[in-house]
C-alpha cells in the first residue's frame, strides 16, 4: 500500500510539470528530452529499467519499462503516456 501512495504523489507533483514544460515548448518551439536506464546481471537474475521523456513543439511523452528474469521466469512491466499538440 506504501508503494501505491508513492507512485500516486510522485504522479501528482510530476502531471503539473509535464504540462508546464509542454506550454512552454509548444510556445516557444523548444525541445526537451530525458533518460536514464539500468542494468544488471548477477547470481540472483537478470534485468534492466528504462525512464525516458520528451517535451517538443508536437507534445510530450514518458515511458517507463523494466524487464526481470531468474529461475522462477521472467517478468517485466510498461507503461506510456504522450499528447500530441495538433493545430488546425
Amino acid at each position: 500500500m506504501g508503494a501505491v501512495k508513492r507512485v500516486l504523489t510522485i504522479a501528482a507533483f510530476t502531471a503539473p510539470l509535464v504540462i508546464g514544460c509542454a506550454g512552454l515548448a509548444s510556445a516557444q518551439g523548444v525541445d526537451a528530452s530525458y533518460g536514464q536506464g539500468y542494468f544488471t546481471a548477477n547470481q540472483n537474475g537478470a534485468g534492466f529499467g528504462i525512464n525516458e521523456s520528451s517535451v517538443g513543439p508536437d507534445g510530450v511523452s514518458h515511458v517507463k519499462a523494466w524487464t526481470w528474469a531468474d529461475d522462477n521466469g521472467v517478468s517485466g512491466g510498461y507503461t506510456a503516456s504522450g499528447a500530441t499538440i495538433v493545430t488546425e
